[in-house]
């Protein structure tokens, strides 16, 4: 007999139950509260920091955006415009580094969705960027609109996800109309933290123009804090390209994030090696901070780094492993030099939701706790080296997330806890505890209550079909989709938004710049 069972039958079968309290749970503020790990000793990353200086003033960054290039020029750097290669001097770097935001205070739709990103604080983001979605019951498929909208909606029912990513690119919606589809899509269905691409000023202009219209920004508010972000990531080696160099400026002009995140694959766009791979992205996530810096001094940036190594049999990029768990604390201790906050990822090679999927995710997760990592993304659903995000292994991930969040939120140990009164002194010897005033008052709320996890016992499970985690995990997303409620929005504001949506689209939309 449960608890409640033995609680009711002391009041009596007439009396009425009262109402069973409800565990209230909120991860939008989590800090991070595991000691840190270091890989390599100090000394060694200042002269990893060092080297990564002497990268960009002897070696250089080839920079292909002409106005990337004149910026540069402007700030001291040698510009050869030949080679478009771009030789920054320390001093330059060093004063990026002092202009830019230890703090950075990011608005979302909802004043209880805002957050700060700055060391020690901790935010997760689900798998990004896929171009194919897959789920037990549809199979694996290039990604539609459908797949995003539901893709969406999951990341907004999830407390643990504090930031949109974009998870998957609906493949059914033209690229000269995409950023339409996704933006309204996030001002409809979220009040959480947006993401936008940077493929190009004609959509990044056209995004701010949605977002400002759907939210009731003024420009000046606009400008004034980070409402929406974007990831930039470098062309490794030692490459910054026309929209990624484009999207750092337009982003920094107009108050808003970037998200810099060297792709450094150790054996292939960078050395076989932790310490050689991490020095070459911390090198480019310099030149790249640099860039905001010197388009808008203290512009919000946040430095990251994504670095694991391939599998040296194929090829293929490999993730959750002891390399990447490295490359993840190194990255940390870098961080913690600059004083930024700093972007990590975990992620899984595997091509299903299978153990080896949760070992990858969940290894490369830990390695990004112990770093102190203050946004991690990738951290829910990723599979295939992120060919794929998968609606099982989104819920499966955030199981684990939610118990990371538990340790997060902290314990106390006040004299209602040690419960002498109500718990300690109410047992005999060889009693239990079931029945205490402490536990009576606190059954319903004192544990993580799981989604997907099952603690039945084996003849409790096999009578209710034995059904595995994957697929428990099907019935949980498609309950949520089935139930899911969007936040209310301003109907005034998303009919100006579907005006301008429509206007832009009449007008032939915004291709991609490449």
């Amino acid at each position: 007999m449960t608890a409640p069972e033995r609680g009711r039958r002391r009041r009596g079968r007439g009396a009425e139950a009262a109402p069973q309290p409800s565990r209230d749970v909120n991860y939008r503020h989590l800090r991070n509260p595991f000691p840190l790990m270091e890989v390599f000793p100090v000394d060694q990353i200042a002269d990893m920091h060092d080297t990564a200086l002497r990268i960009l003033e002897e070696l250089g960054v080839k920079t292909l955006l002409p106005e990337a290039r004149k910026l540069f020029k402007q700030g001291g750097a040698r510009v050869d415009e030949d080679s478009e290669m771009v030789f920054i001097g320390r001093e330059i770097v060093e004063t990026a580094i002092a202009s830019a935001p230890k703090s950075i205070a990011c608005r979302a739709g909802a004043r209880r969705r805002d957050f700060n990103l700055e060391l020690g604080s901790l935010v997760f983001q689900p798998g990004a960027g896929a171009p194919n979605a897959t789920d037990l019951e549809r199979g694996r498929r290039p990604a539609t609109g459908q797949d995003y909208l539901e893709f969406l909606k999951l990341t907004h029912h999830f407390d643990v996800f504090q930031m949109i990513s974009p998870q998957v690119e609906p493949q059914d919606v033209p690229t000269h109309l995409r950023h339409y589809f996704t933006t309204r899509a996030q001002m409809e269905l979220t009040d959480k933290f947006p993401f936008f691409f940077s493929r190009g000023t004609p959509q990044v202009m056209d995004c701010f123009e949605m977002l400002t219209t759907a939210r009731g920004l003024s420009d000046d508010a606009f400008r004034g804090h980070a409402h929406c972000y974007t990831i930039i990531n470098t062309n490794s080696p030692r490459t910054l390209d026309i929209p990624m160099a484009q999207g750092l400026i337009d982003f920094a002009r107009h108050g808003q994030m970037s998200i810099i995140t060297p792709f450094t694959l150790m054996g292939a766009m960078a050395p076989i090696t932790v310490a050689g791979a991490i020095t070459l992205s911390h090198a480019e996530a310099l030149a790249a901070l640099t860039l905001t810096q010197l388009a808008n001094p203290g512009a919000p940036v946040c430095y990251g780094t994504f670095t694991s190594n391939v599998d040296m049999k194929s090829g293929a990029p490999a993730f959750g492993t002891p390399s990447h768990f490295q490359a993840s604390l190194a990255a940390g201790q870098l961080a913690r030099h600059l004083g930024l906050p700093w972007r990590s990822a975990a992620g899984s090679a595997s091509n299903i939701n299978d153990v080896q999927a949760a070992n990858e995710n969940q290894f490369g997760l830990w390695g990004c706790l112990m770093a102190g990592a203050t946004v991690i993304i990738h951290s829910a659903g990723w599979l295939e080296g992120g060919l794929t995000v998968s609606f099982e292994k989104l819920v499966c991930d955030a199981e684990v997330l939610n118990m990371v969040a538990e340790l997060c939120a902290g314990t106390q140990a006040g004299p209602s806890e040690i419960g002498f009164e109500t718990a300690l002194s109410e047992v005999e010897p060889s009693g239990h505890f079931f029945a205490s005033s402490q536990t009576m008052e606190r059954y319903n709320t004192e544990f993580y209550q799981p989604h997907v996890h099952d603690y039945a016992n084996f003849g409790t499970w096999a009578e209710r079909g034995s059904v595995d985690a994957s697929h428990r995990a099907t019935d949980v997303w498609k309950g949520i989709l089935n139930d899911f409620q969007a936040p209310a929005v301003d109907n005034d504001r998303i009919g100006d938004l579907h005006d301008f949506i429509a206007r832009r689209t009449a007008e032939g939309g915004a291709p991609p710049e490449s």
